[in-house]
């Protein structure tokens, strides 16, 4: 939650300062702006994702028995599907996420109609894959399907950050 308020608020304070125009002179493409704006936030999900392991680890024993480099990739794909959600997007989407997703409840105890809203979250595959990975010691290859749908919400959600900006003054 915290890298999809640090980007939002980071993008807008930039629009609002005007360091964005001076972007707009410059030879660079939409979508090497927006991976350049991004990279710093994604780098510091990776970080908080290993202290936040390394945490659980220690003081609560959660044991880690997949490759710590399976979930850095899941987690890869997963931030950069996040960090292009506006922050009022993200209000809309991290409580249903929370309720839905199988992080705090059972998915298999939900009701058909919220198991169906939940496959369209990207937190609910995250969940699977840092749970097979972390604590069943899963291969991330056996875990395709989960990867891929979270490969298609990053596809989707960096196309649409990049139809809905535009390197114009407007």
């Amino acid at each position: 939650m915290t890298m999809v308020l640090f980007t939002s608020v980071a993008i807008v304070r930039e629009k609002e300062r005007g360091n964005l125009e001076l972007m707009i002179n410059t030879p660079i493409k939409t979508p090497e702006l927006m991976l350049g704006k991004i990279s710093p936030y994604i780098l510091i999900g990776l970080i908080q994702l290993v202290l936040v392991l390394g945490l659980g680890w220690y003081f609560f024993q959660v044991p880690i028995r997949g490759s710590l480099l399976h979930v850095l990739a899941a987690a890869l794909v997963f931030i950069a599907a996040t960090q292009f959600q506006a922050m009022q997007m993200a209000f809309f989407f991290f409580l249903p996420s929370i309720l839905i997703s199988s992080f705090m409840f059972p998915f298999d105890g939900m009701p058909a109609a919220a198991q169906n809203i939940a496959e369209f979250l990207p937190l609910t595959h995250f969940n699977r894959l840092i749970r097979g990975i972390v604590l069943r010691g899963a291969d991330i290859t056996s875990m395709l399907d989960e990867l891929l749908a979270l490969a298609i919400f990053t596809a989707v959600a960096f196309t649409l950050a990049i139809l809905r900006f535009s390197k114009r003054l407007d």
